[in-house]
Order: C-alpha cells, then structure tokens, then sequence
C-alpha cells in the first residue's frame, strides 16, 4: 500500500484557509468530499469531532492526523492541506500544527485503515518530507514529493 492509492489529487490542498481546529476539520472533510467517497459528510463530521475529543490527533513535529472510521464513508480516503501559518490543534507537543492529513475509511475497515494510519505516520515523522511539503505550494509539487518518497 502506498499514499498515492488513498489520497486523490482532489483532496490535496496546499493552503488552508482554516484559523481553527473545528474549521480545520470541517475544511478537510469538504476536500474529502470531492472525491466522492463521502455519502452522509455530517456523519463524518460528528465522528471526527468525537474522535478527537478523545484525544488530540495533534501527534508533534506540526502534525496533526485526524481520522476515523464512520458509516458516512464509502472506502478508505485521505485528504491532505498545509497551513501556512498554523494551527493551534492542541497538539502532543503544544506546538502549531501547518501539515494535516486526514484518514476516513467505512465503519467495517480494519487492516488497510491501520495500514493507512501507519504510512502516513512513518511518512510524515521524516523530517526531509515535512520541509519539503513546507514549502509546497501546489497540488502538483504535493504530489511529486509524495510520490519521490515512496520508491
């Protein structure tokens, strides 16, 4: 499994007009949308906002991973958006977080959501990936740097 076969170009987005953790969460979920694999977004919504009430997916290093599984989602879906200026997303290290990638998959998803979750985990932790997302500011290079690292 790579990033590419879950993360749809539609879903990318390299600057997020989002100020807050709730925004942030709701802007992602409209990028998820275009993918069409969203099929009830409020339930979606409501699952990721109890999701993270349980704990902040605010993991350090400026990145936050929100994901869930809800009855709302067709079949394993990322969507991925920068912050320029950051975010304050509660975060394990109390630090802005600028790269967030959300994770939605069906209700009944096990291995390939954890397998998801894991990937786009090890990915991001690089500190070489996370600087040259930093500086992206396009779709097309998002996606290039994505594709680099995974050879």
């Amino acid at each position: 499994m790579q990033i590419s076969d879950f993360l749809d170009k539609r879903a990318i987005e390299p600057n997020l007009k989002s100020r807050t953790k709730q925004e942030v969460l709701e802007e992602l979920t409209n990028l998820l949308e275009r993918t069409g694999k969203v099929t009830n977004r409020e339930e979606f919504l409501k699952v990721i906002r109890e999701r993270e009430e349980l704990g902040s997916t605010g993991i350090g290093y400026n990145i936050a991973i929100p994901h869930a599984r809800s009855s709302g989602i067709q079949s394993l879906v990322g969507a991925f958006g920068i912050s320029k200026k950051g975010i304050d997303f509660d975060a394990l290290d109390k630090e802005p977080v600028y790269l967030f990638f959300m994770l939605a998959a069906p209700q009944n998803a096990g291995g390939d959501y954890l397998k998801a979750l894991a990937l786009i985990s090890r990915f991001l932790r690089r500190k070489k990936v996370r600087q040259a997302l930093m500086k992206a500011n396009t779709v097309e290079e998002i996606e290039q740097i994505i594709k680099k690292e995974e050879m």
